[in-house]
């Protein structure tokens, strides 16, 4: 990186001369926006048009006439995806572009620990600083509406306030590398099939209050420098080019500084990508060079035809060197950065980020008489079963695919740990999917097998028999119409006939661990069958060294719920009022998706028409147990300029050490439109020894009180009474106290 910022200043010095002073575009110590002017006012029309568009499947020009090198994007956001050929999809075939792959965004979202979204981003900055990568395409905050979206890994769950919490950290680690964040799919991308087709109906107030905090969050508390917009369409625009929420929302009302990058493929008109708010225009022909043209990158829509509108008078430059300021801003912050910033790939430190995220992002969903941890002896025998031990996941799923240097499957996870201490037996127990490649990389497993499924249940039954443990790794893959960008679960169901299997092993052994491995919730016919379940997301490179620091109890669990976990699929709202996937229109070119259920989402949907959940939001056990008393408020009056503190008391009155997460949510008693009964408003994750008692303090202020009111356009805080509810899930708020905002 050094080199190329060199290279570019000796370029720059040869094209205006030596000179003693240098030019303000080029002196570090001179306002950012001064050095925007200044390099802008020096771009030809030529420079300005091919700094807006792709260059190749991942990169866009520089100026080089003027030192500022390419500017080179990447695939994330669970790790730097490998090296593509300059106009394929298909990898380049290089030797130094492996990575690390950190846990996916459910299982950040899960440890409910902005810590760990610091380090994760940080850390990821650093792979991604190494591999000389200027913007990371991720992370996702699009809301968990439904659990068949296949791509429900890659965001934080349900919850805007959690989102918006868990996203702001991750954005300022990265970007402390000089590495951009580019927060997507902004906005409505709330499902993958007929992504591009869709066009979300949606009320203001879910819009502000549901779909749009996140992005908010990321733009004003943790100064993104990158947006992408998202396949779907709003009021019947593309959201690429989409003048109610970039033009409006974003950059208007939010005061946007950065750019906004089309997701792949996303752009569809010159004048509307002119109008409307897009700054840089990405992959809008995947087939590159075979479209024809000498070269089909200067044929984008924002490229040589937005280019001859304005040579032949239709348009002024006014509106492109606002794209280009952007785009310049983004230079200074990433290519021309000058700071000193070390990246790092595949350090132990950051197998040991991974490691610790995936271990305080697993959930303990249910422990019946204690099954878990594993209690260890040296006589016993452990029955390892399903495909999941064994696959390797960090390969497919879409853009988030990755080739890591390594991937511990939490079979081999399990031999690390207890291999010298018990005896360790595998077997297949189903098949499901045996490939394992994604744009020519490949896991190199072989998956294959030719025995029945019948075959399998017996083998699996039978030496379930003779087992002390067993414990059953399923759930889903990141196969197509699973968790998989592009393709929606077809079922909620687990897939593969594994209710089967899984029910087959719960009669012969009292001893039974479900271990889910998935990016979404799957419906479970045969839980009261199921002594413990592990809800264990997808982990990256450290899978079975995470999972098996947890299983025998190295460490104790304290991940919790980012979404509800409904029992079957018409109990989510999306599909209780049938508005998914929505209605064709009459030319069969767009399908309206209605979002009926307007603020009422997850576990509000679940207080609003008093349904139980298999396992509600923010939920998660521990191997200790934890008591939260004596709560106490600051003051029992709020002005609409002050704040009130929280206080509450958690003990762990266990034998080993644990962690808590003390959950705050706010009713509002009376209002003058409906509201859910509660709302998340606050967390606080607390480590806790053995007997030892901390106070835990959370601040709300008057926006914890707030709501989009819809009839003018505002968010607003009505005087009355409040109630704060404190617990440590959605369904378990034991403490309660009232107070009144002035």
């Amino acid at each position: 990186m050094k080199r190329i910022l060199l290279s570019s200043f000796l370029i720059a010095t040869m094209a205006i001369g030596t000179s003693a002073q240098r030019p303000i575009y080029l002196d570090a110590s001179r306002p950012l926006e001064d050095r925007v002017e200044d390099a802008l006012s020096r771009m030809t029309l030529q420079e300005k048009i091919r700094v807006i568009h792709a260059q190749s499947k991942f990169s866009s020009a520089g100026i080089p006439r003027l030192g500022f090198p390419d500017f080179w994007t990447d695939d994330g956001p669970h790790g730097v995806r490998p090296d593509v050929l300059w106009d394929e999809w298909e990898q380049a075939g290089q030797s130094n572009d492996s990575c690390i792959a950190f846990p996916a965004l459910t299982c950040l979202a899960s440890t409910w620990n902005p810590e760990m979204s610091l380090l994760y981003g940080k850390s990821l900055g650093e792979e991604a600083r190494y591999r000389g990568k200027n913007m990371i395409l991720g992370p996702g905050v699009n809301i968990n509406r439904t659990p068949i979206n296949g791509r429900n890994f890659e965001y934080l769950g349900e919850d805007p306030y959690l989102s918006s919490k868990m996203v702001v950290p991750y954005i300022q680690g990265l970007q402390s590398m000089g590495v951009a964040a580019c927060v997507k799919h902004y906005a409505l991308n709330n499902d993958e099939t007929y992504r591009n087709q869709v066009n979300v109906i949606v009320d203001d107030r879910a819009l502000h209050e549901i779909y749009l905090p996140a992005f908010k969050a990321a733009v004003e508390e943790g100064k993104t420098w990158g947006i992408m917009g998202a396949y779907n369409l709003y009021k019947d625009q593309h959201n690429c080019h989409n003048q109610y929420l970039l033009n409006d929302i974003l950059k208007h009302d939010w005061k946007y500084d950065g750019v906004v990058v089309s997701d792949w493929g996303g752009t569809h008109d010159t004048e509307q990508a002119i109008n409307n708010g897009l700054d840089m225009e990405f992959g809008t022909w995947t087939d590159g060079l075979k479209s024809g043209a000498t070269n089909a990158y200067d044929n984008y829509f924002m490229a040589l035809p937005y280019q001859r509108l304005i040579n032949d008078g239709k348009y002024s430059t006014k509106e492109l060197n606002e794209k280009v300021r952007r785009v310049l801003r983004l230079f200074y912050r990433t290519t021309m950065d000058e700071t000193p910033k070390q990246g790092f790939l595949c350090s132990e430190s950051h197998y040991d980020a991974a490691k610790k995220i995936g271990e305080e992002g697993i959930v303990l969903l249910k422990n019946d008489k204690n099954v878990l941890p594993i209690q260890l002896n040296k006589t016993m025998t452990v029955l390892v079963v399903g495909e999941n031990a064994i696959k390797m996941m960090t390969v497919g799923g879409g853009s988030s695919s990755l080739k890591v240097q390594r991937e511990v499957s939490p079979l081999d996870g399990l031999k690390a740990r207890l291999g010298n201490q018990v005896k360790i037996e595998y077997a297949r127990g189903y098949v499901g999917d045996v490939t394992g490649d994604y744009n020519g990389v490949t896991t190199g497993q072989n998956l294959a097998e030719n025995r029945s499924s019948e075959q399998l249940i017996a083998e699996a039954v039978e030496k379930a028999k003779h087992a002390d443990y067993v414990i059953f790794f399923g759930g889903l893959n990141k196969s197509s119409n699973q968790d998989c960008e592009g393709t929606d679960r077809q079922s909620y169901e687990l897939p593969y006939h594994q209710d089967n299997v899984i029910s087959s092993l719960a009669k012969v052994n009292k001893n039974f661990v479900y271990v889910n491995i998935s990016g979404n919730a799957v419906a479970m016919p045969w839980i009261n069958e199921v002594p413990a379940i592990l809800q264990a997301w997808y982990l990256g490179s450290q899978t079975g060294e995470a999972l098996a620091s947890i299983l025998v109890g190295d460490s104790n669990p304290s991940g919790k719920l980012p979404f509800t976990w409904a029992k079957e699929l018409k109990d989510i709202p999306a599909h209780q009022l049938n508005t998914y996937p929505g209605t064709w229109r009459a030319d069969k070119k767009i399908i309206d998706e209605e979002y009926k259920e307007g603020i009422f989402v997850g576990y509000r949907w679940v207080d609003k028409v008093k349904s139980k959940p298999l396992f509600a939001f923010g939920h998660g056990l521990s191997y200790t147990s934890f008591k939260l008393s004596n709560l106490r408020l600051s003051a029992l009056q709020m002005t609409k300029d002050g704040q009130i503190s929280v206080k509450v008391n958690v003990s762990n009155q266990g034998k080993v050490a644990g962690s808590e997460v003390v959950q705050l949510y706010i009713s509002d008693l009376k209002c003058s439109l409906p509201r859910p009964q509660k709302e998340l408003k606050g967390f606080s994750k607390v480590f806790l020894k053995p007997g030892e008692n901390k106070d835990v303090t959370i601040s709300i202020d008057s926006s914890a009180l707030s709501f989009y009111d819809d009839r003018i356009a505002q968010w607003i805080s009505e005087p009355g009474e409040f109630e704060v509810l404190v617990g440590n899930a959605s369904d378990q708020l034991t403490l309660k106290k009232t107070f009144v905002l002035k």
